[in-house]
């Protein structure tokens, strides 16, 4: 039997909700995320508009109600993350696309326009974005033609000159004309010739041009977050040397020192803290614009500044003041680490020599009470004795009354006699205390 035959089985086993139940959490939603984030298909002429705005998580929950509000069909065309929807509101194609910080709304209309970069087409959606909440970062009217060149009257009149940047993209099918200015009318303008895009090369060139523009504008967002640290950072610096200058002097008070260099510390987590996640977004959006540029396949055209050397001369220098603030709040807390260390060195340097030293003197002490305990128990033995003797010379003097004579050499032995048993008696008693105080 083939194996066709059994292709109605198989595919009624998949379907069996056992087999369903089986499926990872993830499994369809990891599947949406690799087919979305792409524009629908559209070719030239074209006209599309797009805004970037950053928000926080409460503002983009409340554009994603708005959205359900505002086209009732994008509900319907909701993934099951809710990132990326694609709809189509009468003549305008509308694509929304969320990311970790920021929302990009694309409005696209196709065919011709009276005139380049009109906004006409696209006034119920510029009405609409107006009520979307958050700020806009990016704004920008791209005009996809299909025709001879522009003239020189529609380039001048729609860029400026002295800015104005042309270069051949997507190995020369196409060719695109901006100066990345913001105009009085609150947009950047980006103008592409199609000289032979075919199929889906159109949406492809669009989308990675204005993830080119929104993710260069994004990753700048870092300059002046450095910019604004770098004079803390400088001035913290300073407290370091005199921190550290401190600690090598030998009369330097350690709990001040300790307080300086643990406010210091603070201080030095706290911009860490506000300006990681910036620093770290600043270089994945930097990699992403490198990316772009790449597969734009950019070729310059004489005369006139290109894409790939504008986003260098642009981004670049922003990318290594970042980078150099990155690599000395990194240094500095390094450092900082290195003075707490000697700091604590010294701290134990000096409880070892106080403790050496109260180790000294409680050997003086022991060996002065070990003397005043010597000297304790011969007098006691000198007492004891006299005391003992004492006894005997009443007993003497009561036998000589009674009549009874006691020779003296008698007493002549009993006096030593009488001190050593003492002393063996208080050397006894010594050896049985000993095991009870160990």
């Amino acid at each position: 039997m083939s194996t066709t035959n059994h292709l109605p089985d198989l595919q009624d086993h998949l379907s069996d909700p056992l087999f369903q139940a089986r499926n990872h959490p993830l499994r369809a939603s990891l599947s949406y995320e690799m087919h979305a984030r792409k524009l629908p298909h559209f070719s030239a002429p074209a006209r599309i508009l797009q805004f970037v705005m950053v928000m926080d998580e409460w503002h983009a929950e409340q554009s994603i109600a708005l959205l359900n509000a505002r086209f009732p069909v994008a509900a319907e065309a909701a993934s099951s993350s809710d990132r990326y929807r694609s709809i189509r509101v009468g003549d305008l194609g509308v694509c929304w696309e969320r990311h970790t910080e920021f929302i990009t709304y694309t409005f696209i209309a196709e065919g011709q326009s009276a005139a380049l970069f009109d906004l006409a087409p696209f006034g119920e959606a510029l009405r609409w974005i107006a009520e979307i909440p958050g700020e806009i970062i990016r704004s920008s009217n791209v005009c996809l033609i299909k025709e001879e060149m522009p003239s020189q009257e529609d380039v001048a009149h729609s860029f400026s000159l002295d800015d104005l940047v042309i270069s051949d993209v997507a190995d020369g099918n196409a060719r695109i004309y901006s100066d990345f200015r913001l105009h009085e009318d609150g947009f950047g303008r980006l103008l592409i010739l199609d000289k032979g895009l075919v199929g889906g090369e159109p949406s492809q060139l669009v989308q990675r041009l204005q993830e080119l523009g929104n993710y260069r504008k994004l990753a700048l967002l870092g300059l002046p977050v450095a910019q604004q640290a770098t004079p803390v950072l400088t001035e913290l610096e300073r407290r370091l040397t005199d921190i550290t200058e401190e600690i090598s002097q030998p009369d330097a008070n350690v709990d001040t020192v300790l307080g300086k260099l643990t406010g210091l510390s603070t201080e030095l987590a706290q911009i860490a803290m506000r300006t990681h996640y910036r620093m770290s977004a600043t270089r994945a959006y930097a990699s992403i614009c490198f990316d772009r540029i790449r597969r734009l396949s950019v070729a310059s055209v004489r005369g006139y500044g290109s894409l790939d050397d504008f986003t260098e001369r642009r981004l670049l220098p922003a990318m290594r003041t970042c980078d150099a603030f990155s690599q000395r709040l990194d240094d500095l807390a390094q450092r900082v680490n290195w003075t707490s260390a000697l700091l604590r060195t010294q701290v134990d340097t000096a409880l070892a020599r106080r403790n050496r030293d109260l180790l000294a003197s409680m050997d003086r002490r022991t060996a002065l009470q070990l003397r005043l305990q010597h000297t304790v128990e011969g007098l006691s033995v000198v007492a004891v004795s006299y005391y003992c003797l004492g006894l005997w010379h009443y007993m003497k003097e009561a036998l000589g009354s009674s009549g009874t004579s006691v020779p003296h050499w008698i007493d002549l032995l009993l006096i030593p006699a009488v001190v050593v048993l003492v002393w063996l008696g208080i050397s006894q008693l010594k050896k049985v205390k000993r095991p009870s105080g160990h």
